[in-house]
C-alpha cells in the first residue's frame, strides 16, 4: 500500500507507517500542493495524509479509489466532509493533542497585547528606544479582569485555567450546552453572545470555523465590546471579519487584538495589523510544539494504518461512511 504525505510531518508519525509496511511518499518542496496537481499526485495511492491542502468535491471524485484520508489537523474545514460521505472515504483528524500548545498560544496572545510587547519589541529594533516617559507605552492589567470565551471545550478549558491561577480573571463563555466541569472548576458562567461581548475584558475564541461562525466577529459585534477589550483568536481566521476588526482597533472601539489565524494566510505584510501598538499576530503557530505536532503525526500515522487495512479510524471525522445503508 501507498501512502501520500503532503508535506513533510514529525517522524513518529513516518516511523509507525514504515513500520507497517507502507511505501510513504513526502512532498519536500517548500509550496502548497493544490488542484490538479494534487489529484494527478493523489491517483498514484492508496492513501493520503493531508497536511492543510483543500479536499474539495472534485479532489475526492477524481481520488474516490482512496482508502482513506487523514489529516494532520484537528480542523476539517478544508475537507468536503458529505462528498467523502457519499463517496465512503473514510475522513481522520488529530483529536485532543493540541488542546495545551493552543491555550499557551492564546494566553501568550492575551499578555503581548495587554503589553504591546510586539510592538515595542520592533520599536528596540527600529533604534526607538531612547528617552523614558512614564505616561508612555502603557500597556494593561489582566489581574482579576473578566475572561470571556467563545466556544468553552479543551482548549478554551485548558486557557481558563492558566488565565484563572495567574491573574485570578473570573471565567465566562458562551456555548450551545453547559460545561458543567468548567463551571465547577473556575467558576464558569453561561451568558447569551450579547452578553459575552459586554461583559468580556479578554474574548477569545476557541470554536470550529462552520456556516454559523463564519465572521460571527464583525463591526456589529466589536461595537458591543469594551473599549478596553482584547479580541483573541487561535481557532480560524474566518470566523472574524479582519476589515471590522481593523476599523474596531483603529477606532479604539476596541483595545487590542491576539492573533494566531488570519484571513487570508498568510498574512500580507502590509497588513495595517502589524503595525498597531496593541496587536500580537503569530503565523499560526498553535500546535507547533515538538509534543504536539509529534503526537499529531502519531495520530494521522493510526488513521492511515487503519484505512488501508479496512478498519474503522481511531479518530474519524464521517463515521457514517461505516454505515451499510449508504
Amino acid at each position: 500500500m501507498r501512502v501520500f504525505v503532503s508535506n513533510i510531518i514529525p517522524q513518529p508519525g513516518i516511523r509507525l507507517l514504515e513500520e507497517a509496511g507502507l511505501e510513504i511518499t513526502e512532498w519536500t518542496e517548500k509550496r502548497k500542493l493544490a488542484g490538479q496537481e494534487l489529484i494527478d499526485i493523489c491517483q498514484q495511492y492508496d492513501a493520503f495524509l493531508c497536511v492543510s491542502n483543500t479536499v474539495d468535491a472534485p479532489f475526492l471524485e477524481a481520488c474516490k479509489h482512496l482508502k482513506v484520508i487523514a489529516l494532520h489537523s484537528v480542523g476539517y474545514d478544508n475537507v468536503d466532509v458529505a462528498a467523502a460521505t457519499r463517496l465512503k472515504i473514510p475522513i481522520g483528524n488529530t483529536p485532543d493533542v493540541l488542546s495545551e500548545s493552543t491555550a499557551e498560544t492564546a494566553f501568550l496572545l492575551m499578555i503581548s497585547s495587554a503589553r504591546k510587547a510586539f510592538y515595542l519589541h520592533k520599536k528596540i529594533l527600529n533604534g526607538q528606544w531612547g528617552f523614558t516617559e512614564p505616561t508612555a507605552d502603557l500597556g494593561i492589567s489582566l489581574q482579576g479582569k473578566t475572561l470571556g470565551i467563545y466556544g468553552l471545550g479543551k482548549i478554551g478549558y485548558e486557557l481558563a485555567k492558566k488565565c484563572v491561577a495567574a491573574y485570578d480573571m473570573k471565567v465566562i463563555y458562551h456555548n450551545r450546552h453547559r460545561n458543567e466541569e468548567a463551571e465547577k472548576a473556575f467558576g464558569a458562567v453561561k451568558v447569551s453572545f450579547e452578553e459575552l461581548l459586554q461583559q468580556s475584558d479578554v474574548l477569545s475564541v476557541h470554536t470550529a470555523l462552520t456556516s454559523e461562525t463564519k465572521g460571527k466577529f464583525n463591526k456589529a459585534a466589536f461595537n458591543l465590546m469594551k473599549p478596553s477589550a482584547i479580541f483573541i483568536n487561535t481557532a480560524r481566521g474566518g470566523i472574524h471579519n479582519e476589515g471590522d476588526l481593523i476599523e474596531a482597533l483603529q477606532n479604539e472601539t476596541i483595545w487590542g487584538a491576539g492573533l494566531d489565524v488570519t484571513n487570508p494566510e498568510p498574512m500580507h505584510a502590509d497588513n495595517p495589523l502589524l503595525q498597531m501598538p496593541s496587536v500580537a499576530v503569530l503565523p499560526h503557530i498553535g500546535s507547533a510544539t515538538v509534543e504536539t505536532r509529534s503526537a499529531m503525526a502519531i495520530l494521522a500515522a493510526r488513521n492511515i494504518i487503519a484505512g488501508v487495512k479496512g478498519e474503522r479510524l481511531p479518530n474519524i471525522v464521517n463515521p457514517e461512511v461505516y454505515n451499510s445503508s449508504l
